[in-house]
């Protein structure tokens, strides 16, 4: 081993504040090869680090990957940035040390590595990788470790500030690493509707007072493509949604526990709420939404989505029995959506709404010179599938453009 990659290697392993890098694939990778002794493990490790750039696109790109890694990290500095507490200075100079060997180590060419490699290496045509950029946060002049907690300050850390979309499984929150594309532009009709959604979030957003909103009505008129659609427009200014499915509302407490001191605004997401008479998660939701102990976060909303007002599936077996004050009980049942703060209903659209939905998807296609020939088949279309909705629309519109594609008559 030569001289320079013992170096690189000494200082890869003082990594202390940012230590966990080393357990990403990419900086793993690097940190097997600057180690390795003998033919065998250099040449192994060197195949398995240009494998690990090239599968996550940065083969031309090493000190580019390795201060994502670094950027993304949850470690004891990103974590006191984020929650915006006084970092020691202790903690900051280590910070500061890390993030200069990281773009050392991201600097390294494959020549400075081959230098002192087991014997015969050389002149094995080795895939060379490049070294790129560092990130946008990492690059330029003045001190690192101030850069990455104002970043940390605004994005928040670890999976927070690489990830938008969140769902609560198994006691935890875990990343949704393909979240729904939808846009606002997306999303034709609803105008009023979804402005008050929007002006609520934004509200949210500023610090300005906001409500847990509740958005109800017929199925496929866009309530969950609403939330979604809010989020991706609205994720680069601090906006997180984390979805909760309703068998888990027990959990709640321990959620809010993980988000409260972090900087970013979340949504608290249930989709298609609604509850028997009998559910237990029914008095949990109470709670959550009014004078529980565990009380939401002042940086947490819930927007739940439901085709039902009431949110209560109640028969007529229901009213009778002999309960003496079955009024109050009723009532009571009733209740649970008069605390959402903000009720907005989501209706299916009469015949000209629909249409218009239609054409101005057709539009946005590019499939203007059709319009009147999708308006003849688009009705025909929601009749044959129980009725019209913006889903339909968009189900309609995306079978009409593939047919125009490919050249077939829209028949």
């Amino acid at each position: 081993m030569n001289g320079k990659r013992m170096e690189a290697a000494m200082k890869m392993a003082s990594l202390s504040i940012y230590k966990g890098i080393t357990r990403r694939t990419v900086p793993g990778a690097l940190y097997r090869l600057l180690w390795a002794e003998g033919a065998e493990a250099f040449l192994r490790a060197w195949g398995e680090l240009f494998a690990a750039l090239c599968e996550r696109g940065c083969a031309d790109n090493l000190i580019g990957c390795l201060t994502e890694a670094a950027l993304y990290d949850e470690n004891a500095f990103s974590l006191a940035a984020a929650a915006g507490r006084t970092i020691p200075a202790q903690m900051r100079g280590a910070a500061g040390r890390d993030l200069r060997v990281i773009l050392e180590l991201g600097a390294l060419t494959p020549q400075e590595l081959l230098d002192g490699a087991p014997e015969g290496a050389s002149s094995l045509s080795l895939p060379a990788w490049g070294a790129g950029e560092p990130v946008r946060e990492l690059a330029g002049e003045g001190s690192l470790a101030d850069r990455l907690e104002r970043y940390y300050r605004e994005n928040g850390c670890g999976m927070y500030a690489r990830y938008r979309a969140f769902i609560w499984r198994d006691h935890a929150i875990h990343p949704v690493v393909h979240p729904d594309p939808t846009t606002l532009r997306d999303l034709k009709g609803y105008e009023l509707q979804r402005r008050m959604a929007i002006d609520n979030t934004v509200s949210f957003l500023v610090g300005l007072p906001a409500n847990n909103c509740l958005l109800y009505g017929d199925r496929g008129t866009g309530k969950s493509s609403t939330v979604k659609a809010i989020l991706n427009e609205y994720c680069t200014r601090g906006l997180r949604v984390i979805e909760m499915p309703k068998e888990n509302l027990m959990d709640f407490p321990s959620l809010v526990d993980e988000i409260a001191a972090l900087p970013m605004r979340f949504i608290i997401f249930i989709d298609d709420l609604s509850f028997s008479s009998q559910d237990d998660t029914y008095a949990a939701l109470k709670a959550v939404l009014e004078g529980g102990l565990a009380a939401r976060p002042e940086n947490a909303l819930i927007y739940a989505t439901s085709n039902r007002r009431h949110l209560i599936r109640e028969s007529f077996s229901d009213r009778e029995g002999d309960e003496i004050h079955k009024g109050d009980t009723i009532q009571e049942s009733l209740s649970l959506a008069d605390r959402f703060g903000l009720s907005i209903r989501f209706s299916s659209p009469d015949k000209w709404r629909y249409l218009e939905i239609v054409r101005q998807l057709a539009v946005q296609r590019g499939l203007e010179d059709h319009l009147d020939e999708l308006d003849l088949l688009a009705e025909r279309w929601a009749t044959e599938r129980g009725g019209r909705s913006p889903r339909c629309a968009r189900q309609f519109i995306d079978d009409a453009e593939a047919k125009v594609r490919r050249g077939e008559p829209l028949r």
